[in-house]
This record gives C-alpha cells, structure tokens and sequence, in this order.
C-alpha cells in the first residue's frame, strides 16, 4: 500500500520502498547508529544492512488515513546511550520524511538488534 499525499490540482502516490529510503537515509546520519538489522528468523541469527540493503530493516505501514508508521531493526554502536539514540533517530526520521515526502509520521517503532564494537578502539 502506498502514501498519499492530496494536493489542490491532484493526488500523489509514494510506494513504502521510497518512504523506506528516505527513513533508512535519515537514520544513518544519526550518531551512534552503525546499521539496520535483518533477521533470520530461523535461527535469530542478526545480520548488519548496509548502503541498498538497508530498507530491509525498516517496515512501513499505512494507515487509513495516510500516515505512516515505520518499524526501524538497528544496530547501534557499543558505549552510547540507547535511548538517545532511538529519541534522536526517532526525531530526525520524521522531520526528514514529512519535511521532503509531505507525508505525516504517526509513529516509529525502534527494535535494537545488535551492539557492534568497534575493534580498532582496543
């Protein structure tokens, strides 16, 4: 289901995949966020989504009256603050999304899947 944005002279329609992008973007310029995060189900096993893959990691639903609700899987760097995080991702996304799509956010879901250490700091 696509985004709709009605205008005076008619209707836009913007796929989740553009929406996704838009968010995953955003969300990568966020401090402390290395990548999404896709799941294998089968074995839980978490897998780190990088440059165009990284939509994978990111659900968006629409609801009946046009708003979007996005679902973000992330691995966050190790030694920052996860909820200053997730509050600054949550920030960014939806000015980034409403401010270029004109789409309104309801909500954003964030789901931390993994800490990624950085080994060169050793």
């Amino acid at each position: 289901m696509a985004a709709r944005v009605i205008t005076s002279i008619g209707t836009i329609l913007i796929e989740n995949e553009v929406i996704a992008r838009i968010a995953g973007t955003a969300a990568m310029e966020c401090y402390g966020v290395v990548g999404m995060a896709s799941i294998n189900v089968k074995d839980g096993f978490v897998q780190l989504l990088l440059g165009d893959s990284l939509t994978k990691g990111i659900k968006v639903e629409t609801t009946e009256d046009d708003k979007v609700i996005l679902d973000f899987h992330i691995v966050v760097e190790y030694g920052t603050k996860i909820s200053a995080i997730a509050d600054n991702l949550m920030s960014t996304v939806k000015y980034k999304v409403e401010d270029s799509l004109g789409v309104q956010v309801d909500h954003i879901n964030v789901f931390v899947e993994g800490v990624r250490v950085d080994k060169s700091e050793e």
